[in-house]
């Protein structure tokens, strides 16, 4: 891409401080706003990541409230979450702060828990009202949210918005790997994802990470994790050992691939082990794309993640990656929503 991409990340928790990391890594790109629910910083010459980061570490808040709502997040000191950083100020509404500087801004990464279902519509929405026209990408979502932007996909055209869904490592990276996999079959009869995760920078600055996985046990959902404590979080990871397996959980992979006309939804299964405590996976991401081949046969094929990489290089690095993508997009005035396998990000 021949011109620089400035953007701004919703949201200073794991995912959100680990974005503004990673982008330093990526040509192209300017990360020119931050914010949480308690304050934002905006430098239209780009910000400094370095003194964002050290300000907010052991500071983070790691949610952006809509209408006032929200759940109990890490908080410490009189300036909470980015407020900690001199480029910061405090806000009321630091959304709509973001979407005032819209004109100057070419993307928004939206780097929040899914708390509630329409979450990520509602913010979308407010983006639409405000005038913005630009990328919106998102990294984490429920298969079911994917109906909810696509019923938004006029008023997104309309309002000149790309916004790129479940461009995360899972959905997104992992969705379309296993895509790939499948251009080896006339027909694709199960796709099984099977991730793992260390979490290199503990439950502590991943806290509504774990939460949103948390939801997916048997006997929680997005309601009861919302609402529970650090010391009920605490309880479960302490149930399992530090090590929370997963098991057909609700991930956007399944009607991301249905959408793109991989396989019907109920061939996808999405499962895991998430190590709380520790930075080494506790087994191999891998994808498994099983079907009948041109020739015949039955057949799988496999991608595997290296252990090596982490949770962070395989979410954010694609997610930005999508959002380049996403941005050469809405300049050659493609609007709407798109999924993961209809676009490949861009290094």
């Amino acid at each position: 891409m021949d011109t620089d991409i400035s953007f701004a990340v919703l949201g200073t928790g794991g995912i959100g401080r680990r974005t503004l990391e990673v982008s330093r890594h990526k040509d192209g790109l300017t990360p020119v706003a931050a914010c949480d629910r308690h304050g934002v910083a905006i430098d239209f010459d780009g910000l400094d990541v370095d003194e964002l980061l050290a300000a907010t570490e052991g500071n983070i808040d790691n949610e952006v409230a809509t209408d006032g709502g929200g759940a109990a997040v890490k908080q410490h000191g009189e300036s909470r979450g980015v407020v900690a950083s001199e480029q910061a100020r405090a806000s009321d509404d630091s959304i709509q702060e973001i979407i005032d500087a819209g004109a100057e801004i070419d993307a928004v990464l939206l780097a929040l828990p899914n708390y509630e279902h329409d979450f990520i519509p509602r913010v979308a929405d407010r983006f639409v009202d405000g005038g913005y026209s630009g990328v919106l990408v998102d990294v984490l979502k429920r298969s079911r949210v994917i109906g909810m932007l696509d019923e938004r996909a006029d008023a997104f055209e309309d309002a000149g918005i790309t916004f790129v869904c479940g461009a995360g490592a899972t959905p997104g990276f992992l969705t379309g790997a296993a895509a790939l996999a499948a251009q080896s079959f006339v027909e694709v009869h199960e796709v099984d994802i099977w991730w793992g995760v260390g979490l290199k920078s503990g439950y502590e600055d991943n806290r509504g990470t774990v939460r949103e996985d948390i939801a997916h046990l048997d006997g929680y959902d997005i309601e009861t994790a919302r609402d529970l404590s650090d010391e009920e979080i605490g309880a479960i990871v302490d149930d399992h050992d530090g090590v929370i397996e997963f098991r057909d959980m609700e991930h956007a992979d399944d009607v991301l691939l249905e959408r793109a006309g991989i396989c019907d939804a109920e061939d996808v299964s999405v499962g895991g082990l998430l190590d709380v405590r520790s930075d080494e996976k506790p087994t191999t991401t891998t994808v498994s794309v099983t079907g009948t081949t041109f020739d015949g046969e039955r057949a799988t094929n496999t991608f595997q993640l290296d252990d090596a990489t982490s949770m962070e290089a395989n979410v954010n690095g694609p997610a930005l990656g999508y959002l380049k993508t996403g941005a050469r997009r809405n300049r050659a005035g493609e609007y709407g929503v798109f999924g993961p396998v209809e676009l490949m990000p861009t290094f």
